[in-house]
């Protein structure tokens, strides 16, 4: 098996930020991704615009980060580059407002392409339409940047009307940190279609049912809750480091030969391969899309119920009067918090 890269990473040598020195870019939001990259652009001598709502809680914090701020159609009418930074179920929205600010050559840029791939947003065909995708929360993509460091991140050209919208888009990534740690090339296709996929199967969808259906079955069985929620969940964070440093085998080498031989024999008893084909099958047909717009459009009744069930779980009950134990709890919760995401 090759140890190569199946795709290009770009680097720091591989990018200028003098490129885009000529563009005006506007930021529309500046919620978790959107300070970031204002901020970043700003200090790497972009010109740089935030568009925000005029009632938006977010205008003073741009403003008192010296920041010029206007609404989204005021600053996408004098910006070169569009930046949609706003959360995808308020995009269409937000592009209906702006859209007639777009001039043939102007760029239309985004850090996630669900949008663009399932039709909710159709440029024009006179414009670049690309993106930009830091492959970290917005607070890290500030923070490495402040220590002269970046976070990997992936660019994708879905049209390119001028015929520089990839050296452009390299020299944004660039503006923003990315290229520091390295910059993938990808598709809007397959970024839409992993990033899904990943999130439900297993960052955001697996990896919190098998906690919930592990603490249940050790409770049902008679153990208690504060021994489930050690097991099930606070020591989940240990293993994830592990793998975060190292990957499976460096993780497999830091924990002990019966919870290695304990996990390699009994792992795959857990997983539903064939349910995991299924979500990626969805993602792929459209019908996850599809679910999620008419969702958004009943304003999230399903929503609404799956978020109380959860914050009512016996998990979250037992581990908020847990983490009261550990000296590190308030701050940890500081530590994660982000920016708003819906301005």
């Amino acid at each position: 098996m090759s140890d190569e890269f199946t795709t290009t990473v770009y680097y720091d040598d591989d990018a200028d930020v003098s490129t885009i020195d000529d563009e005006t870019v506007a930021v529309l939001g500046y919620g978790s991704q959107g300070h970031a990259h204002a901020l970043n652009l700003h200090e790497s001598g972009v010109d740089v615009i935030v568009g925000l709502r005029e009632d938006s809680s977010s205008r003073a914090d741009a403003e008192d980060a010296g920041l010029r701020v206007e609404t989204p159609d005021v600053a996408a009418g004098e910006a070169d580059r569009v930046v949609m930074l706003v959360p995808d179920t308020v995009q269409p929205f937000v592009y209906e407002a702006i859209e007639d600010e777009l001039d043939a050559g102007d760029t239309l840029q985004f850090a996630h392409g669900f949008n663009i791939h399932y039709g909710q947003i159709e440029p024009p065909e006179d414009v670049d339409v690309t993106m930009v995708a830091p492959k970290s929360p917005g607070h890290l993509v500030r923070r490495t940047y402040e220590r002269g460091e970046g976070t990997p991140g992936l660019i994708a050209v879905y049209q390119d009307a001028t015929g520089n919208t990839k050296e452009e888009s390299l020299a944004y990534a660039k503006g923003i940190g990315c290229t520091r740690a390295g910059v993938i090339e990808t598709t809007f296709k397959e970024e839409v279609e992993t990033d899904l996929f990943g999130e439900q199967a297993v960052l955001c969808g697996g990896v919190t049912e098998m906690v919930r259906t592990g603490f249940e079955v050790l409770v049902d069985a008679g153990y208690s809750p504060e021994m489930a929620y050690f097991e099930c969940l606070n020591e989940l964070k240990l293993i994830v480091d592990l793998m975060y440093e190292g990957g499976h085998m460096g993780m497999w080498d830091s924990v002990s030969y019966t919870a290695e031989y304990g996990g390699l024999t009994r792992g795959e008893e857990v997983i539903d391969r064939d349910g995991m084909e299924k979500i990626l099958e969805e993602v792929q047909n459209g019908e996850f899309a599809r679910e999620w717009i008419n969702e958004n459009q009943a304003n999230r009744p399903s929503y609404k119920q799956y978020r109380a069930a959860e914050e009512n779980h016996q998990l979250e009950v037992v581990g908020s009067r847990l983490r009261e134990l550990f000296s590190w709890g308030g701050d940890a919760e500081a530590q994660t918090e982000e920016a708003p995401a819906d301005d």
